[in-house]
Order: C-alpha cells, then sequence, then structure tokens
C-alpha cells in the first residue's frame, strides 16, 4: 500500500514493491496484521508531512523471516510486534530490531498487533503520568475507545474506582464490560455528576483525550490535589490558559505526556510491553479488535476510522 500523494483515501494505493534484504540493525518480519490509527490519517492529509510516495502504517505484528547484519536477540520464527516501524501495511518490512516487542505463545498475531500504541499509551497513563493506587477514583473520557477501555481494566487491575464518560448508551455497555464502576453518558455538566458520585469530593486524575471541549470541566471534576492528563486532543486543542487557575481550583497538577518519553529506552518499551503482554495472556486485559480489513480495503478501513463507526481496534490484514 502507498501513499501517492496528499489527500482524501483515493490516495492509497495497492503496488508491489520489492523489499530489500535487511540491512544493518534490521529484521525482515512478514506482517500478519497492521494497526489503523488517526495518525496514518494525518499523515496521508499531510498534516504531517512525509516525503512521497511512502508506505504508510507504524504499527503491526508478525513473524521474523530474515535477519540482517549486526542484530542479536532476535531469531528467524519469533513473532514480534511493534508500535513505530515505517512502512507496516505491507506484506514485508524491514524493521530496526530495537523497536521490535518480543510477542509470547498466549497472544495471537491480531491482539500483538492491536496492543502497542493504545497499551502501552494506556499503561503509562496509569502508571506514570497518575499513578493510580489502590482506593482511587479516576475519571476516564472516552471510555468505549481503544484507549478508553484499556486504560479502565488497568486502572480496575491497579485497585481504582474507576467512572467514564460515553457518547452513546451502546457504548456505555462496552464501557461497563471493561469494568467501569460508574458510566456517566454524555458530556453535558459531567462534573457536576463526577462531584454526586464522589460525594462532593472530586477524583484523584482525570486522564483526558478529548481536550478542547473536556477540559474546563475535567478540572473542576478534580480533588484537591488532583491530576489533570491531557494526552489528547480529539475536539480540538485546548487554548493558552491561566495556570493560576490550577491554584484557585484546589493545587492541582497539570501534565501533557505522549508515548515517546515514555519509551526512550529498549529496556523501558520491554519492561511495559512485558507487563501489558502479560496481563492479555492470563487475560485480565482484552484488546477489543472492532474490526479487520484486507489490505486492499484500507482506504474504507481510514474511512471507518475516521468517521467513527466502529469501536476497539481496526487492523489490515496483509
Amino acid at each position: 500500500m502507498t501513499v501517492t500523494g496528499y489527500g482524501g483515501p483515493e490516495v492509497l494505493t495497492v503496488e508491489k514493491i520489492d523489499v530489500s534484504a535487511p540491512g544493518e540493525g534490521q529484521v525482515q518480519v512478514r506482517v500478519a496484521a497492521a494497526g489503523i490509527n488517526f495518525i496514518d490519517i494525518y499523515r496521508r492529509q499531510g498534516v504531517y508531512p512525509e516525503p512521497l510516495p511512502n508506505v504508510p502504517g507504524r504499527e503491526g505484528a508478525g513473524t521474523v523471516m530474515a535477519i540482517g547484519p549486526g542484530v542479536d536477540g532476535v531469531a528467524v520464527g519469533d513473532r514480534v510486534a511493534w508500535c513505530d516501524v515505517h512502512g507496516s501495511y505491507a506484506g514485508l518490512v524491514n524493521a530496526p530490531a530495537a523497536a521490535l516487542i518480543p510477542v509470547p505463545d498466549g497472544v495471537d498475531d491480531q491482539q500483538a498487533a492491536a496492543f502497542p500504541l493504545q497499551g502501552l499509551t494506556a499503561h503509562y497513563l496509569a502508571t506514570d503520568s497518575y499513578p493510580v493506587r489502590p482506593g482511587d477514583t479516576v475519571l476516564v473520557h472516552a471510555g468505549a475507545g481503544g484507549v478508553g477501555l484499556l486504560l479502565t481494566r488497568i486502572a480496575r487491575i491497579r485497585g481504582a474506582r474507576v467512572i467514564t464518560t460515553v457518547s452513546t448508551d451502546a457504548k456505555a455497555e462496552l464501557s461497563r464490560d471493561a469494568g467501569a464502576d460508574e458510566i456517566i453518558v454524555g458530556y453535558q455538566d459531567f462534573e457536576h455528576k463526577v462531584r454526586e458520585l464522589t460525594g462532593g469530593a472530586g477524583v484523584q486524575a482525570v486522564y483526558d483525550g478529548v481536550g478542547k471541549d473536556t477540559f474546563d470541566a475535567s478540572l473542576a471534576s478534580l480533588a484537591v490535589r488532583g491530576t489533570m492528563v491531557l494526552f489528547g486532543g480529539s475536539s480540538g486543542q485546548v487554548p493558552p490558559f491561566d495556570p493560576q487557575r490550577l491554584n484557585g481550583l484546589g493545587s492541582l497538577y497539570l501534565t501533557r505526556p505522549t508515548l515517546a518519553h515514555f519509551t526512550r529506552t529498549r529496556a523501558e518499551l520491554l519492561a511495559r510491553s512485558a507487563e501489558v503482554l502479560g496481563w492479555i495472556a492470563d487475560g485480565r486485559l482484552e484488546v477489543r479488535i472492532g474490526g479487520t480489513y484486507p489490505l486492499a480495503d484500507a482506504a474504507r478501513a481510514q474511512e471507518d476510522l475516521a468517521g467513527r463507526r466502529s469501536t476497539g481496534k481496526l487492523l489490515l490484514l496483509p
């Protein structure tokens, strides 16, 4: 699959491209499944420009087919996953060995392809951005989204009471299945409902990937010395604001994290991945697959994602 120019889904074209042998520090992987993410759409549109033409996709899983020079610790036949390897919408990809995550036997290829970006994001949010503790109450926005479902489950694993917001009754059922203790349907005046559910105290943390539309009410939902974790902006970016507001609302904390800063070393990438994959393998963490598509239907898959016509993770199967 190639992007021939910036634009709509029509710029995605299936092409046959010869793949060279893996170079220094690389392995060649046969792709079993590739994850579809909003960032792929932004790159296709030119919001994040990249040289053209290019093979899109950064996330996936598959089996190692060949080893390049200078590679240790990876063998032909190993099952691996990744969250930042260029050109993942393909049958074969040459990947830096240092970017690959070993996949245990208890996790199938589709789960492995679906977990890296959203699973590692949910992990660092709940373990580092605000480390959830037993007895905490936290608010998770978009609780039926890919990150929201995983974050809810991880917060529950760590002993928290979880309140989620969702947009529809159908999504409320998905959030409930993920373990949410309380679910608020709709975003109108949710801060008042959070206060009611916490006896007026507020929550210890808000995990907010919605951004502009929920930011102010999220701050108003926090307990004294609570933490606002702003990790996305699906409704738009939050405009500049006076940090003195954090004082007036209870000496609040505000952080705006991103995954790259929580997987800066291979050791950290592997440690996070091992914990998440362990939870998946033993059944404590479910990765919801919202749909699978053949590689030739990548345009339709991206349209379904952009149109929010699905829940859970969408995958391409080369």
